[in-house]
């Protein structure tokens, strides 16, 4: 099999799909980011891309807030309705029926229907040419309490959630694995007394 080298381009895929929610005080937003994911683990930071002619872009800048809502497939045209249009002009949530829940931390709505949504807290905003990079501390993360198991573990699988590569849009299904399934150590089978 041989490859073609193309020009550099943002083909990084699969990546999350979310309905990032913003406050100021005055105005509330829901728009749609897949430039988005984790850049430390402890303590938990991560970061979303926005260009800067957006209309949540000055919100987040004004608040220093945003909450990012993890997408199940039953909200997927939502989703992809709330990256192509404008807060300007439409009040996004009333138009998807989305539900504004009072966040733990910060001062931005988490959407009800979204099985898990991060609270941010930015602290830094980085100019790197079409999109300015968000970089914002994790400081609340909201569960949906049928996602946890009765030992309290989490069970993401079980929220449909969406991934968008490449223009198109998938939910995520089959398991392949846990993270070191790979390296684990398979149990040695015992044979059973014989009688």
């Amino acid at each position: 099999m041989s490859k073609i080298a193309w020009k550099g381009g943002a083909l990084l895929a699969p990546v999350p799909p979310v309905l990032v929610t913003v406050g100021d005080g005055e105005r509330e937003n829901v728009f749609t980011v897949a430039w988005t994911g984790l850049i430390n683990t402890i303590p938990p930071k991560t970061y979303i891309s926005v260009r800067p002619q957006r209309y949540s872009y000055d919100i987040i800048k004004k608040s220093g807030e945003f909450v990012l809502n993890l997408t199940p497939s039953s909200l997927v045209s939502a989703c992809d309705w709330c990256g192509i249009h404008t807060g300007r002009k439409v009040d996004k949530f009333k138009k998807w029926n989305l539900t504004r829940v009072p966040a733990s931390e910060v001062g931005v709505p988490l959407i009800e229907e979204c099985p898990l949504s991060l609270e941010c807290r930015v602290f830094d905003c980085i100019e790197l040419g079409t999109h300015h990079m968000f970089l914002a501390d994790i400081v609340a993360v909201d569960v949906n309490e049928e996602l946890l198991d009765k030992e309290g573990r989490l069970h993401l699988e079980r929220a449909g959630l969406c991934a968008f590569a490449h223009g198109k849009y998938f939910e995520l299904g089959k398991s392949l694995g846990k993270f070191g399934f790979s390296v684990k150590k398979k149990k040695k089978k015992t044979k059973k007394p014989q009688k």
